[in-house]
């Protein structure tokens, strides 16, 4: 049984997000600030949380962040919720470690989905993997990391599986409606925008190695050998 952390202030949704998650078989902690949520993260080490951006006290951000930066619950997934749908806001998400986001109001429906597809792609790879190489970027499909010209870089579970799919797709163009559906996992809700603040924080960790990734314009991307 799955494990999700709820942080979230709205006592109302809090318990209609939770009666839903148990429905479908999740194991549910509810929290109703981000201080007693870090406690819970690190004393139940969910297997996904569900953190509100606006929160007292500690904002949703800051919670992301110390989430991130301790090893015991830095590769737990977080998917925030927002009541705003601005882009600065999802892109501060992103920037703090958020894997995904859901704007409220939500359906019950789309929050599912959007948990399902986090929790899939947050599995640990099937053994058996294999070393794919483009230029200098060198992507071990079974350990999950990416070297750029030998040397390690930290990928978030989204920009790893978003340049392996590039890779093993290489010379093809991908548009971001295919992005958004074969790495987050859903069919393209509107927003595809996602596609783009991913791909350039990609770019910015890879360095050098960035340019390999073609923006295809009014189309979406694809990845070059040198």
């Amino acid at each position: 049984m799955k494990t999700i952390l709820v942080i979230e202030d709205e006592k109302d949704l809090a318990e209609l997000v939770a009666f839903n998650l148990e429905k479908e078989g999740y194991r549910v902690v509810l929290a109703a600030d981000g201080l007693s949520g870090l406690d819970k993260a690190r004393d139940n080490s969910p297997d996904l949380v569900l953190l509100d951006l606006m929160l007292p006290g500690m904002t949703g951000t800051d919670v992301c962040k110390a989430l991130k930066s301790t090893d015991k619950t830095a590769g737990i997934p977080v998917i925030m919720l927002t009541a705003r749908g601005e882009e600065i806001d999802r892109v501060v998400g992103f920037e703090v470690g958020a894997d995904d986001y859901v704007v409220k109001p939500f359906s019950t429906r789309e929050l599912l989905l959007r948990v399902k597809a986090v929790l899939r792609r947050s599995a640990p790879p099937v053994q058996g993997g294999k070393i794919i190489t483009i230029g200098m970027i060198a992507i071990d499909t079974d350990r999950h990391t990416v070297t750029v010209s030998g040397t390690g870089t930290e990928l978030s579970t989204i920009e790893f599986k978003l340049l392996l799919v590039l890779a093993e797709r290489a010379g093809r163009v991908q548009s971001r409606e295919r992005l958004l559906k074969d790495v987050w996992g859903y069919s393209y809700m509107g927003d595809s925008r996602t596609v783009d603040t991913h791909l350039t924080r990609l770019r910015a960790k890879l360095g050098a190695a960035g340019e390999l990734i073609k923006t295809v314009r009014g189309f979406g991307y694809k990845m070059e050998g040198p």
